[in-house]
């Protein structure tokens, strides 16, 4: 797949995923689990603590696989870059958690969403938040200017993901952590019918483009960083469609996603085909204190 292609695809299936929140309809969300508040997603990775005060057309618009703003690491007075931030749901939890001698910035390449998310922050009543338009390969942030990135089931749609972890490195100040929630594979992901592997829908759909465990891991620290974890996290039921994998397949999410099973079997949730599994993974590391 052209990655011009699978960007354009990615942009569009969240621009319709924004507009379709936006109208008060149920969104198409990330693959077939992003639900929203309606399939009671956002009450199944966030804590109640978490929503309350929320608008409800962030909880709605929450296409994640995680919640990365709670379970990061986070200090009164930090700044946090938020990689994707759609609806702003994220964003506005690590608000909270910095206060207003904090400042989170929500970074996202979608116009509709970002429309969409300023549109939250103004019901939220947030002033500590800004919402950027930019390409997380290419972050239009100063070096060192930032002590967290966090990021919700979105690294998996970049094209070149050892570029993200590249700026999501420069970006943080010495000593600053990188807290992702993300979607992973178990297993080998060429394992996958080619069907799933070249469809831009499994892409857009956070299952295509997730790289497997290991190579996460070996990514971040290529690009620099140390200190990394990844712990997997089990995913809420499963659906129904089969967006991601096309009529032949049968679509099971895993959180934020779906894994495919051909011939329409019914092993357990996240069992792509033998020998690889497709899981939600909290993913932690941090930037040395000294060097570059």
């Amino acid at each position: 797949m052209a990655e011009g292609d699978v960007k354009a695809h990615v942009r569009a299936t969240y621009a319709e995923a924004a507009r379709r929140v936006s109208g008060a309809q149920e969104p198409p969300g990330c693959g077939c689990a992003g639900r929203g508040a309606e399939s009671g997603l956002a009450q199944q990775l966030y804590g109640a603590g978490d929503l309350v005060g929320q608008p409800s057309v962030a909880v709605a618009a929450s296409l994640g696989c995680g919640n990365p703003a709670a379970r990061a690491e986070m200090a009164a007075g930090e700044v946090v870059l938020d990689l994707g931030s759609g609806g702003g749901l994220d964003a506005f939890i690590a608000a909270k958690r910095v206060g207003s001698s904090g400042r989170v910035i929500g970074l996202d390449m979608t116009d509709e969403m970002l429309e969409l998310a300023r549109r939250n922050q103004e019901a939220a009543g947030l002033t500590n938040v800004e919402f950027l338009k930019g390409d997380i390969e290419a972050m239009p942030l100063p070096d060192a200017s930032v002590d967290l990135v966090i990021s919700n089931c979105v690294i998996n749609l970049a094209t070149d993901k050892q570029q993200v972890f590249r700026e999501a490195f420069r970006v943080l100040r010495p000593g600053g952590r990188l807290a992702v929630s993300d979607m992973v594979f178990q297993g080998d992901p060429s394992l996958l019918p080619e069907s799933v592997r070249r469809s831009l829908d499994a892409w857009a759909g956070c299952v295509a483009g997730a790289l497997e465990e290991r190579d996460y891991r070996a990514g971040l620290a290529k690009a620099g960083f140390t200190q990394i974890t990844l712990e997997a996290d089990d995913g809420p039921p499963p659906c129904e469609a089969s967006t991601c994998c096309g009529e032949t397949a049968t679509a099971r999410s895993s959180s934020c996603g779906c894994s495919c099973d051909t011939g329409g079997d019914t092993r357990p949730r996240g069992d792509a085909t033998d020998g690889v599994r497709l899981v939600s993974g909290f993913i932690q590391a941090r930037k040395p204190d000294t060097g570059p």
